[in-house]
């Protein structure tokens, strides 16, 4: 059974520590761009504000919610940017306070939510546990881009096991993003841990099997490294495609990492 309280602890470090390393950041550096292109360190964090208050009014206010569904109807692929709009205006220091306000409230929120809440959102409704685990994964994910802007290395911690669970969890939307047909053949995937131990997640059955440290796992399954650019090793067709295609997040795949971009973690010192 899943611990909520403790997920929504999890979720508040991953959300503190990015606020943390950004408050030591110059302001001319968060126009810094990012590997995502056309995105600065500015409109990711905007864009983690954003989706943070969205998902606070998903949970406090239903007809406010109503209405964020009825703009991104009407211009699903300009909603994102016209909405953050007002938030990449701020100044640093003022988009960095609002983050840390819409984040705060949001972990308030899922923390009193009643139990057996399902939280209405852009596709179907999601419990409160999967919530906090989508808005840690985004955090983490464009909390990965920041770092790369900026060229420092986070260290991994075990939160990245809760990624890895959703990365398993939404395989077959992988495919359906890309409109192909999901395969049948079930994964495992076996992976070493940020403190040396063994994760193993999936079915045991399972003929497949991705092999491999957690951090470079994670990082492939967000679309923030080339799997080519690691030492994950897949066994079997199903394994293998996996690799090529998995996303964590909901939408199109975009356009990824290009091989040789980065170097391997593996490669790369860390510092905290």
């Amino acid at each position: 059974m899943v611990d909520t309280q403790a997920l929504i602890e999890d979720l508040r470090a991953e959300q503190e520590g990015l606020a943390t390393l950004l408050a030591g950041v110059d302001a001319v550096d968060w126009a810094r761009s990012t590997p995502s292109p056309g995105w600065t360190v500015t409109d990711q964090v905007a864009h983690l504000a954003f989706f943070d208050g969205a998902a606070l009014t998903a949970l406090t206010d239903q007809a406010g919610f109503d209405r964020l569904l009825t703009d991104a109807m009407a211009d699903p692929e300009g909603f994102v940017d016209a909405a953050a709009a007002p938030l990449t205006a701020l100044t640093p220091a003022d988009l960095l306070v609002e983050w840390r306000r819409l984040s705060s409230a949001l972990r308030e929120a899922l923390s009193e939510a009643p139990a057996g809440t399902r939280v209405p959102w852009f596709g179907p409704p999601m419990s409160v546990a999967s919530k906090a685990t989508a808005r840690l994964m985004e955090t983490w994910a464009h909390g990965q881009d920041i770092v790369d802007a900026l060229g420092v290395v986070r260290e991994p911690t075990d939160r990245l096991r809760h990624i890895a669970h959703l990365a398993l969890r939404v395989r077959s939307y992988s495919y359906l993003a890309r409109g192909l047909t999901a395969p049948e053949s079930p994964v495992r995937v076996e992976l070493t841990a940020p403190d040396g131990g063994l994760w193993r997640l999936g079915p045991d059955e399972a003929e497949d099997v991705v092999t491999g440290h957690a951090l470079e796992f994670c990082l492939v399954l967000t679309r923030r490294r080339h799997v080519a650019d690691t030492d994950l090793k897949a066994r079997g067709a199903a394994a293998e495609e996996w690799l090529r295609v998995g996303q964590t997040y909901a939408g199109g795949p975009g356009e990824g990492r290009r091989p040789g971009q980065f170097p391997k973690p593996a490669d790369t010192p860390r510092t905290s």
